[in-house]
């Protein structure tokens, strides 16, 4: 028996973990108390670890698709078959006809993050698409506009933080977004002894508005309007104070001016004197922190939400101030391994959408496949990924996908979308590999590092994530007549992982390097948050811009928010602690208990519509209808509906064994993909209208 250390992977909050090992098997999981940033914090999932680990439907060696069902396949003939079908479709239809959609876990794998850029560059595809634009496109958009650099992400220092004003996210479910931020719960509670508050502003009493010590029903889609107002008081107040690096701020004055909190009111539901206290409470806090999350980005009014967020920190002084929002100095700086950012270079062929970072948002993703015509996608590469599930209007998703001429899915799973495959092949698990943190420690409320070996050997017969996407890279480079830089690339792909760890780590701020952190496998703590403007910035002046054009040319479009039409509702999601977007629903212990996937829905809605608790309806949008039971709450704001995302399992052809037993619908059938965020392209899944009849 043995105690290894490593840290779950799952979700961004990295925590450190204790697994025992017996015989080869895990027999325990648990947290670790001298990791500095978790300090001993674990959720349900990372115990789930050893689920994946032992999950009899996971695949282990590469399958091909045949007519008498899915056959095993060697690696070498699943490489071949693979890059001889992608090579073939693109010479005969051009290097468009390739897509590529990139799931949420490749940002939670170190050798996803360190080979699948650089194989996927070798596909020279403009059909690019990812979980971002589902999720945190307009948090990097503002990244990049405001500092220079689109994972630039400025985040609460909420150890420090005396004032916590939070929208559309809900950290005790989550343990923190674009916020690492593990044991949320425990640092609320020394934010409260520290003296300090938490307010939240959600359509639903979310478990973290629950506790928090005041909170604001808003109605979906109107975060902007409220922002704005805030913003329009902090100013009027006299409380505004920017730094001498900051520009713009004449223009945002006068973008608010119209932006009084009794309009406001009237648009978002929340009280014109409880928009004045919130500006004025914020103003004076002596150390104030405004964040907000996926509710406020995946809507109508992203964009401007997030840049709004950044200008109420920016011009009440609590940017790069300890206990506001400050720039994590990592180990390994990812921002020198990433690129800046660009929006708008090119534009999606069918609906004309920006693209931003080289990606197209996704919600057009069925569109580029199904329309016919030059650069129609003919194959596809999923990578980690279950859009028929997690993208809007996921049923016309599955559609298109069906009528692909070629797919390749690199995945553990035969699950609603990867059974549309012709290949799949399958990295090793998480305890199997190496890790390193690279993108969650650019995104954490403390400088800390740590690596950890593998916990388990990985067999011989299985691979790496990352040694799929080298050999797959190097195959492209051969076969394919665009294959560039060919020297480069080879060596790029060929380098293991922990090699650009080290590396990263010595000419990384604070000199370390992997064998440093070996003697530390707990991980290493470097301290609190520090200031770092403005010679952080990414942009050329050192300067900050807040006149950002297209964001004031957007203002315009909040003018548009009217009422819903009579009868509708307007439909959000919801998050769960023991939920992992789709892709957990195969453990045991995870699915165990009440069901989750009901509609709530506030009890004066139902006795409108003459409903009752519990029973079965129909739930309808511009883009479908589904059934589902829907269940009375008073933590849900009148006129508006929550369904949770991720469900929708038991497809023809799935091999989730336990998940197929799950009952509730897909969210995502009935989400519009035509509802998005002009300036981001972000799908718009919160906020969609919707009607609720008997079933």
């Amino acid at each position: 028996m043995s105690v290894r250390r490593t840290a779950c992977n799952l979700c961004e909050a990295i925590c450190g973990v204790l697994v025992t090992v017996e015989n080869g098997r895990v027999t325990d999981i648990r947290g670790d108390k001298s990791d500095p940033l978790s300090r001993g914090h674990i959720c349900p999932k990372a115990v789930a670890l050893r689920d994946l680990q032992e999950d009899p439907d996971r695949l282990t060696t590469p399958v091909r698709k045949t007519p008498d069902g899915w056959q095993d396949i060697s690696w070498e003939a699943a490489y071949e078959l693979v890059v001889d079908r992608l090579s073939a479709i693109q010479q005969e239809h051009g290097r468009n006809s390739v897509g590529v959609y990139l799931g949420n876990p490749n940002v939670h794998s170190l050798g996803a993050l360190t080979h699948m850029p650089t194989m996927v560059r070798q596909l020279r595809t403009r059909n690019r698409f990812s979980a971002t634009s589902i999720d945190q496109l307009p948090q990097m958009l503002s990244s990049y506009l405001l500092y220079g650099h689109q994972l630039m992400v400025a985040v609460p220092d909420i150890d420090r933080t005396s004032y916590l004003l939070m929208l559309g996210a809900n950290p005790l479910a989550s343990n923190g977004s674009m916020m690492t931020a593990p044991g949320f719960g425990k640092r609320l509670q020394e934010l409260r002894k520290r003296g300090g508050r938490l307010v939240v502003v959600d359509p639903r009493r979310t478990e973290t508005a629950a506790v928090a010590d005041e909170h604001h029903f808003v109605r979906p889609g109107t975060d902007a309007a409220f922002l704005l107002a805030v913003i329009h008081e902090v100013i009027a107040q006299g409380f505004a104070r920017t730094a001498e690096y900051v520009d713009g701020f004449a223009a945002v004055e006068d973008a608010v001016q119209a932006w009084t909190p009794e309009r406001a009111a009237d648009v978002t539901g929340i009280p014109a004197d409880a928009i004045r206290r919130t500006a004025r409470e914020f103003a004076e806090a002596d150390r104030a922190a405004c964040y907000g999350r996926v509710g406020v980005s995946t809507q109508q009014f992203g964009a401007i939400c997030q840049w709004a967020i950044q200008v109420l920190n920016i011009i009440t002084g609590n940017l790069d101030r300890p206990g506001g929002t400050m720039f994590p100095r990592p180990a390994v700086n990812t921002l020198l391994g990433m690129g800046r950012g660009h929006v708008g270079v090119w534009k999606s062929r069918v609906r004309g959408l920006p693209e931003f970072g080289g990606e197209l948002p996704v919600s057009t993703m069925a569109d580029e496949i199904l329309t016919p015509g030059d650069g129609q996608i003919r194959a596809m590469v999923t990578v980690a990924g279950n859009p028929v599930l997690s993208t809007p209007d996921g049923r016309r998703l599955d559609e298109a996908l069906d009528s692909l001429d070629f797919m390749v899915a690199i995945d553990p799973y035969i699950n609603e979308t990867t059974r549309h495959a012709d290949v799949i092949l399958p990295p090793a698990p998480p305890l199997e590999r190496d890790h390193y943190d690279i993108v969650f420690h650019q995104l954490a409320v403390r400088n800390t590092a740590r690596w950890n070996n593998a916990v388990l050997p990985k067999p011989a017969s299985s691979r790496h994530d990352w040694e799929i996407f080298r050999d797959l890279g190097l195959a492209l480079v051969r076969r394919t007549p665009w294959g560039r830089r060919r020297a480069e690339v080879t060596a790029r792909l060929r380098t293991p992982p922990r090699w650009i760890v080290d590396a990263g780590l010595r000419i990384g701020p604070y000199r370390l390097s992997l064998g440093k952190l070996r003697r530390s496998p707990g991980g290493v703590d470097l301290g609190p948050l520090q200031p770092a403007l403005p010679a952080a910035l990414h942009q050329k002046s050192k300067r900050i811009d807040l006149a950002q054009r297209m964001i004031l040319d957007d203002l315009p479009r909040l003018d548009t928010l009217a009422p819903v039409a009579s009868g509708e509702l307007l439909l959000i999601g919801r998050r769960h602690l023991r939920n992992n977007n789709s892709w957990m629903h195969n453990s045991e212990r995870l699915v165990k208990g009440r069901p989750r996937h009901h509609l709530l829905m506030h009890p004066d809605d139902l006795t409108d519509r003459c409903l009752t608790d519990g029973q079965l309806v129909t739930v309808t949008s511009a883009a479908g209808s589904i059934a589902v039971e829907v269940a009375s709450s008073n933590d849900i704001m009148p006129g508006v509906v929550s369904l949770p995302h991720g469900f929708g399992h038991n497809r023809p052809g799935a091999r989730l064994t336990i998940a197929n037993q799950v009952p509730g619908p897909s969210a995502n059938d009935i989400t519009d993909p035509h509802l998005t965020d002009p300036v981001a392209g972000t799908a718009a899944i919160n906020g969609v209208p919707v009607t609720v009849t008997p079933a």
